[in-house]
């Protein structure tokens, strides 16, 4: 398993990654520990350009989360980057968190989302 980190501020995300035969499971924490959500992407051929591909999700959200466009987008991005089915489990929560602080989160999401492409694209 590899765990990759992200901080800004106040705010750090976690990624626990663990491959799966080919697939890939990524589990995104961050704040108060709980499961909020889970994303399941797959890779297809891009409905633009056959030559590229692209993935396809499925979304389940708890009821009161708000971790399903993390998961969506994420693993979206992993499944058409690295080719590959995945799963991203995200449970992340501050108390009284404001929106800019909401945009903080996101971004560190996203730049989590990088490294777990380098790390996996190096070793798988």
């Amino acid at each position: 398993m590899t765990i990759l980190s992200e901080t800004k501020g106040r705010f750090t995300i976690r990624a626990y990654i663990k491959k799966i035969g080919d697939d890939l499971l990524v589990v995104l924490s961050g704040g108060k520990k709980h499961i909020g959500a889970a994303g399941f992407a797959q890779p297809r051929p891009s409905l633009k350009n056959k030559n590229k591909i692209s993935a396809t999700s499925s979304v389940y959200t708890y009821l009161g989360h708000k971790e399903d466009t993390i998961v969506k987008s994420i693993s979206e991005e992993l499944s058409k980057r690295l080719n590959r089915k995945v799963v991203v489990l995200a449970g992340i929560h501050w108390d009284n968190i404001r929106k800019k602080d909401i945009e903080i989160v996101k971004k560190l999401c996203g730049i989590i989302t990088q490294k777990i492409i380098k790390s996996v694209a190096g070793v798988c």
